[in-house]
């Protein structure tokens, strides 16, 4: 098992990301970085790609809508290559929210669509001469255009021609196809006892079309982390990030997150904290996540429990532990899970 966070903003963008050395030293093998409607994940991850020596630096996510299948596959070689071969492509779809509220584009076909990026984005690192039909038609077709478009390989020759791969997914057939094609899952609010049951088949499914090539797909989940007695009020900082998914993320009947923890058993709650949510009642929809999810979504507690949950995601197929350490020393906290974990 390997150990992740994801890039904190809390210490403002360029501290932040200069604290990365400092969790490159503590034992991090992998840094995430988001891109959601703030700054772009490219230009932080070339800086950490700078500043950092041995640590894996991957998006988590680039939205697919956002850029061309080409230009995501150039961004992704690029990275890598200033990194010397440190990069992981993590893609995802987003929601209509993002999508189609800040980058004015239709959210459309999002599994086709991922699926055509990827084998976009293998070729253009194969050096292959670049031609494709489907949504993305490349050339562009005479009649759309001046017509003037020709297939064309890339220039350069990248560190790497199989760059990981990793989906963002929670919805069944999402799942399925990410256990098919892709290196790595990134789940979400993700619980180890429950996940077979949410998950299971649609990871078998994906795994049966699975080329051999790709090897064992990786899965990246965790929590907020915090080892000490006494700590179990720590739990309740995912409150507010919990209600900000599970209610506002998206709206009635087209919320993932939502679906995911009414999947989980808790319907009523699901639905009351999206109500309140909506309403823009939301330190009420905080305040309603039961606590029951919030303990499973995390790791806090004495060093006992915080293995035993390790361990309750590694038995869940969970390769790489992804956690953010809060409390008085988390550095000191990171060091003892890169321990606990090899």
């Amino acid at each position: 098992m390997r150990l992740s966070t994801m890039l904190d903003y809390s210490r403002g963008v360029k501290q932040s990301l200069d604290a990365v050395v400092e969790l490159e030293q503590a034992g991090l093998d992998i840094v995430w970085v988001a891109e959601a409607y703030g700054y772009d994940g490219p230009s932080q991850l070339g800086y950490l790609a700078a500043r950092t020596e041995r640590i894996e630096i991957g998006s988590a996510i680039l939205p697919i809508y956002s850029r061309t299948p080409a230009l995501m596959a150039q961004t992704a070689a690029g990275l890598d290559a200033v990194s010397e071969g440190r990069f992981i492509l993590g893609l995802g779809a987003s929601g209509p929210q993002v999508i189609e509220g800040w980058h004015g584009v239709a959210y459309t076909e999002p599994l086709e669509r991922t699926r055509e990026i990827i084998d976009i984005c293998r070729r253009v690192w194969r050096r292959e001469v670049l031609t494709n039909d489907g949504l993305y038609p490349i050339p562009l077709p005479a009649g759309q255009g001046t017509g003037l478009g020709k297939p064309l390989k890339l220039i350069t020759h990248p560190v790497r021609a199989e760059i990981p791969v990793w989906i963002a997914s929670m919805g069944p057939k999402n799942v399925a196809m990410t256990a098919e094609v892709a290196d790595g899952w990134f789940p979400f609010l993700f619980v180890p006892e429950k996940a077979a049951q949410v998950w299971g088949r649609a990871l078998e499914q994906g795994n049966a079309k699975r080329a051999a090539s790709l090897g064992p797909l990786e899965v990246a989940a965790g929590g907020i982390v915090a080892i000490g007695e006494g700590l179990e009020h720590l739990r309740d900082l995912g409150r507010g990030m919990t209600a900000l998914y599970v209610g506002g993320m998206g709206a009635r009947g087209r919320n993932f997150y939502n679906t995911l923890v009414r999947s989980y058993g808790y319907e009523k709650e699901a639905e009351l904290i999206q109500d309140l949510y909506l309403e823009g009642k939301k330190e009420e929809a905080a305040a309603a996540v039961p606590a029951e999810l919030l303990e499973e979504t995390s790791l806090i507690g004495p060093a006992g429990y915080v293995k035993e949950r390790i361990d309750a995601y590694r038995e869940a197929g969970v390769t790489v532990l992804n956690v953010m350490p809060i409390g008085a020393d988390p550095l000191g906290t990171l060091r003892q899970l890169s321990e606990w974990i090899r």
